[in-house]
Order: C-alpha cells, then structure tokens, then sequence
C-alpha cells in the first residue's frame, strides 16, 4: 500500500471519530483542566463576568488545615476503597467460579447477580442508602460480630467493616463477575484435566492454574472498583464537593481544589493497585 493511500485512509479514519475527539475536547478535556485552574484562584462574579484572583495553594491548604469536615470525610472515603476493593474482588471471583460450574439455572443466577447493577444506578441507589436500605441485614444479631468487637481496633476493624457493608459489596459486584466469567471461560478445560491427572486438588488447582492465569482480570476489575467506588455520587467526599461548589465566598475554586485533592489520592490507589496486580516480565 503506498504512502498516499496509507494517509488517506488515516484521514478518513479521524474524521469517523472526529465528533467524539470535538466532544470530548470541549465537554471532557476543558472543564478537567479548567477545574485544574480555578482551584488556584477566588472566583467572583461581577457584571463584567467572572473575575478570578489567583490565591496559589490557599484552597488546598484551608481544606486540611482549616475545613472542619473535609479531612473526616476524605480519610473515611478512602479508607472504605482500600477496605472494600479486596472484599468485592474476593467475593465477586468466589460467585464466578461457582457460576462457572455446569449447575441448574445458571443463566438465572448469573442474571440475579448483575441485577444490582441495574439498580445501582442514579436517584435509584441515593434513596436505597439514605433509608438506609444497605443495613437490611444487622450483623450486631450473630455471634461472630459481638467476637470481632471484642478484639483490639486495629484487627477487628476490617471485620467488623466487612459485616456492616455486606449489602453494598453485594450491590457494587455485578460487572466484575461478569469480568471474572469472562476470563475463567478462556481457561482452556484440558488444562484442568491434565492437572487432575496429575493428582492436583481443587485447592492446587486454583492457585496454581486459575488464579494465575485470570490476574490480568483481577487486576482490571481493580482498577474498575477503586473508580467505581470513588465515582459513587453518596460518598462522603463527593457530597462534600457537591455542596461546596455554590460558596458564596469561594464558589466553585474550593470544591475544584476538593476535588483534584481526591482525584490525586485516588489515582495513588491506582497505582499501589497496579504495582501489586501487574504482571511480571516473562523471561524471553
């Protein structure tokens, strides 16, 4: 193929795409780095317009120094991610796994567990958790919960976390068992059989060929949560940005600088996340 016609299909090719590249530089690209600049500055509104005094770092100084509510909230919210980004993972590739199996009414089952995404979405999950639909079932009734309290803070903590969020973990593991069936479907069946010949247990088995072989998956449907969840319109944070924009001394910087705040601790999650998922270089 020449040069030329390599060119002109490459120009066709933008220019299909061009609507999105248009879109997305002015809906997507502008406001992300336009909130960037503003939480460097006052905002005022004038007759003139919008009137911006540059203030350098005072907004994100004034939001772990002098907010009263901010840093709760911003520990708390992430604190949850790193606490329930593991529970979903584990839980969602335990309901993979068993619906992998050939069992009656598989298809059912699977529909059951991707519902809540379904239900999850908008106004819908913002009225389930203000009547505080997440705490249909009380841990505080069974035993093992009153056994976790009675141990120190540092090692009950998570426990005790994993209890009294039970729903929500439920609610945010549709997609990745739908991500997990995807990748255990692609495990080929003789690579099983050949390890049962072998005399390999079902325990062996899954950390020795399952487990390896879907990590990429795992370390997707990570990434997936952490956003999910930090993305989650009733968190803490999120509320906090929400109602700050409108201040009517700092509208719209402070919550700008609230929110690149939280976009750099979530992206370090991000990180550590991908740091310990990724794959190893294979050996050439």
């Amino acid at each position: 193929m020449s040069k030329k016609r390599r060119m002109r299909k490459a120009l066709a090719g933008y220019l299909y795409i061009s609507p999105w590249i248009i879109g997305f530089l002015i809906f997507t690209a502008y406001p992300f780095f336009y909130s960037l600049y503003l939480s460097f500055f006052n905002v005022n509104f004038t007759v003139e317009g919008i009137k911006a005094t540059f203030v350098g770092l005072k907004h994100y100084i004034y939001a772990f120094k002098t907010d009263p509510s901010f840093p709760i909230n911003f520990w708390n919210t992430l604190l949850s991610i790193v606490l329930s980004t593991p529970l979903i993972l584990v839980f969602s590739l335990v309901v993979a796994i068993l619906l992998n199996n050939k069992l009656k009414a598989r298809a059912f089952f699977r529909l059951l567990y991707f519902l809540p995404v379904v239900i999850i979405s908008g106004p819908v999950i913002s009225e389930l958790v203000a009547n505080n639909a997440a705490q249909i079932v009380d841990p505080r009734k069974y035993f093992i919960y009153n056994f976790f309290t009675l141990l120190p803070n540092t090692i009950s903590y998570p426990f005790i976390y994993m209890f009294n969020n039970l729903v929500l973990i439920l609610w945010f593991s549709g997609v990745q068992i739908l991500f997990f069936l995807a990748g255990l479907q692609k495990i080929s069946g003789s690579i099983y059989e050949a390890a049962k010949i072998d005399g390999a247990n079902s325990w062996v088995i899954f950390w020795k060929i399952t487990l390896p072989l879907i990590k990429p998956f795992v370390l997707i449907n990570a990434i997936y949560t952490i956003v999910d969840l930090a993305s989650f319109a009733n968190n803490p944070v999120n509320t906090s940005i929400t109602q700050r924009m409108f201040d009517i001394d700092k509208p719209y910087s402070y919550s700008s600088a609230l929110s690149w705040i939280y976009f750099i601790a979530v992206m370090v999650i991000i990180g550590v996340a991908f740091l310990l998922l990724k794959e190893g270089r294979k050996n050439k």
